[in-house]
């Protein structure tokens, strides 16, 4: 079966075309402002990868996709094999370097993995492997090629092609969105990942080692771990409650962390795919869509001193609003340590969800109406901070989890500065709470 790489892009016969699975989720619709002649060249770059002779069947069709979808991601070439990392030994290439870089890319799609494979983003909303189809089955027959006298180069999805080099020398070189500083800002980008020519390609999407939520389990154990000791002057965590958001890729290791570490994890998510997949794979142990029950929840595990990963299906602002209510009313200071894993590097296309919306009304909205998706964010990012704030007063410890949680909020104008004019936050980084010691 994985001999069809060898074979490269599929065209003689052309697939048939086929509609999205409405069963796997999908990305945003992204947005480009392509002016008509930008659309245009969108489409001649997309044709590049395909035989003259079948240009007037996919220009249209392509052409489809970029309005319907803001990218041409051909979808007509999603492989109809089951996408998984399957062993080495079974992948037609002529070196085992090159057999583990194809083995590392149907990992990286597989669906089980994959936050949008048949867009063929892995993790954080738009880190990408490839572009398009087109790349991937280039890609995965040069590998089948490669000798260990060659290296692949690749360029934002691009393959370049093979290169004479040695077997000591590097099987691929790989680079991601490079693009000089005075082309960088967020339209700039949105304008060349729609014409295919750049792609943002993450730490681990773009060079294929994806490894999931298990990649930083350690490392978000030992920061849980530490906040323990250095905030709360503690060595054992039972009893504790951590409040954080965001099961999607790397997020999914904060419901395991929290039970190593032996406290109560309670993680809201908007996405019920998402949050589904990671009850499914033992990631969670439990979850709700009640705020009544998660909070009857969280006493009931503090005061069995119960380890317990708990999802929340809703909106972490509603939930962290819902801990000021309960502490107003009764008190009670139910949360002890907090963070947040939203994909804020990409605030305004589905990397961060907006309380004012649910999860459908958001997607729409943002291929709809970008601007006010943008104020709709901005204004949760506030009313997220102001009831941090106030559970901080009263004794929560809360740090940024490296997610440009805090650079948003400031740009929203969220109470987030310790000193503005020196751009310096209120709270902590991860890494000030990971490797800081004060029992």
């Amino acid at each position: 079966m994985l001999r069809v790489f060898q074979r490269g892009i599929p065209v003689d016969p052309l697939p048939e075309w086929q509609p999205r699975d409405e069963f796997l989720p999908h990305a945003p619709v992204r947005t480009h402002n392509l002016s008509e002649d930008d659309q245009k060249l969108a489409v001649r770059n997309a044709l590049r990868y395909f035989p003259e002779h079948l240009h007037r069947t996919l220009a249209p069709e392509f052409a489809e996709e970029l309005r319907e979808y803001g990218h041409i991601y051909m979808y007509r070439f999603v492989p109809r094999m089951r996408m998984m990392a399957y062993p080495i030994g079974e992948f037609s290439a002529k070196c085992q370097q090159a057999a583990s870089i194809m083995l590392m890319i149907m990992n990286n799609l597989d669906p089980a993995i994959a936050q949008f494979p048949e867009e063929l983003v892995t993790y954080g909303g738009n880190g990408q492997v490839f572009s398009n189809w087109a790349q991937f089955w280039l890609t995965m027959q040069y590998l089948s090629q490669m000798t260990e006298e060659q290296t692949l180069v690749m360029y934002s999805g691009h393959p370049m092609g093979l290169f004479p080099s040695s077997p000591n020398s590097p099987r691929a070189v790989i680079t991601n969105g490079m693009v000089i500083p005075q082309y960088s800002s967020k339209e700039d980008y949105n304008r060349m990942f729609a014409l295919g020519v750049t792609m943002y390609g993450q730490m681990t999407a773009g060079s294929y080692c994806y490894i999931g939520p298990q990649g930083i389990v350690h490392g978000t154990t030992l920061t849980l771990m530490n906040a323990g000791r250095k905030y709360l002057k503690v060595q054992d965590l039972k009893g504790k409650v951590y409040v954080t958001s965001g099961l999607g890729g790397m997020s999914g290791a904060q419901a395991k962390a929290a039970v190593i570490a032996g406290c109560v994890g309670v993680i809201a998510e908007v996405s019920k795919e998402a949050l589904v997949k990671r009850h499914g794979q033992g990631w969670l142990m439990e979850y709700t869509a009640s705020l009544d029950e998660c909070i009857q929840k969280i006493r009931d595990a503090r005061l069995k001193q119960k380890a317990l990963s708990l999802g929340y299906h809703g909106n972490v602002v509603d939930l962290w609003e819902r801990l000021v209510d309960e502490h107003r009313k009764t008190g009670e200071l139910l949360v002890d340590l907090g963070s947040d894993q939203t994909s804020l590097h990409n605030p305004f296309n589905g990397g961060y969800f907006p309380v004012q919306l649910t999860y459908e009304q958001s997607l729409q909205m943002i291929s709809d109406d970008p601007e006010q998706f943008k104020g709709l964010v901005q204004g949760s990012l506030r009313r997220q901070v102001t009831a941090v704030n106030y559970l901080a007063r009263e004794g929560l410890n809360f740090w940024d989890y490296g997610n440009a949680f805090l650079l948003e909020a400031g740009r929203a104008g969220a109470d987030v500065y310790k000193n503005s004019s020196k751009g310096t936050f209120t709270y902590p980084s991860y890494v000030q709470v990971r490797v800081t010691q004060n029992v």
